[in-house]
């Protein structure tokens, strides 16, 4: 990582893209999604304010982009194995949601993205519909081979295997396990038997 601060007229650096988006990742671990600022951001990389906000217009655009970092764009699989595939892929939403800090960020986010309709449609492309669409591939092969049913409403199955892991992550009622993770994918696989 940069030790040296960097003036905001120099070129985009992937390095400081990826110092910037691990510092946030650990200040969201020490701080919590609230008590984040970019000032601190700058000073754990190193840098000066101007060349995050150059990259992140505002620390919701950066949060969003860290998030990323963290659940991946394509997280489910094509090994054969539905239920394998489908535990990997929304397992990974639960092992984000367990790392430190993660779970804290959520409930913030969702605010944020519900007053800001710019951050929440970028939101949305850069996270949630490439996460969703790698699932959706997955179930359509499985249609294909004859795993599972052809005749169900993909938005509900793919709403329905990630639910139960969002819905504890933002209101904190209970733990976001692997356990979990396997329940919610045999109660989709039991929905999408074939008869």
């Amino acid at each position: 990582m940069p030790t040296t601060p960097r003036t905001a007229g120099r070129k985009k650096d992937p390095e400081i893209d990826r110092a910037v988006l691990a510092a946030t990742l650990e200040l969201l671990a020490e701080t919590g999604y609230a008590g984040l600022t970019i000032s601190q951001v700058a000073a754990r990389v190193g840098v000066y304010r101007p060349a995050i906000y150059r990259r992140w217009p505002t620390k919701q655009h950066l949060v969003a982009e860290a998030v990323v970092t963290v659940l991946g764009h394509e997280p489910t699989p094509d090994t054969g194995d539905l239920r394998a595939d489908l535990v990997t892929g929304i397992g990974t939403l639960g092992a984000a949601f367990a790392a430190p800090g993660m779970s804290q960020v959520l409930p913030g986010l969702v605010a944020d993205l519900a007053g800001q309709p710019e951050l929440r449609r970028e939101f949305l492309d850069s996270v949630f519909r490439p996460r969703r669409a790698s699932t959706a591939r997955r179930l359509r092969t499985a249609v294909e081979r004859g795993d599972i049913r052809p005749d169900f409403d993909m938005e509900f199955v793919l709403d329905a295997l990630a639910a139960p892991l969002y819905y504890r992550a933002l209101f904190g009622h209970g733990p976001v396990t692997p356990e979990l993770t396997g329940q919610s994918v045999d109660m989709v696989l039991t929905y999408l038997a074939r008869p």
